[in-house]
């Protein structure tokens, strides 16, 4: 059993935090099941996914970290993210089009 003090670093913003959640970089549901996985932060992976639909990230091709940093959108928000306590996770809310796409 991990440590309580055991230091996870997140695939994206590289910050060392105290927890990461996985990440499939393809989506379960666009057949990413077996696909290649990232550990992130919470608030990278809840990024992510208020930005984009499972769908968008297949079809924009963001399906790798090196895409992922290259879309404006994430970009700018690793760079703020990054300057964040490891600690601090927050608030975020999807965005409208990602809402509509439910």
């Amino acid at each position: 059993m991990p440590s309580q003090n055991e230091e996870h670093t997140c695939a994206l913003c590289k910050r060392k935090v105290p927890v990461t959640t996985v990440h499939h970089l393809t989506p379960r549901e666009e057949g990413g099941k077996d696909k290649p996985t990232a550990d992130l932060c919470i608030p990278c992976h809840k990024q992510i996914h208020h930005l984009f639909t499972n769908r968008e990230l297949v079809v924009l091709g963001l399906t790798t970290i090196e895409a992922l940093l290259q879309a404006p959108k994430i970009a700018s928000y690793v760079k703020w993210i990054r300057k964040q306590p490891a600690t601090v996770i927050p608030k975020s809310k999807k965005s409208r089009h990602v809402r509509k796409a439910k």
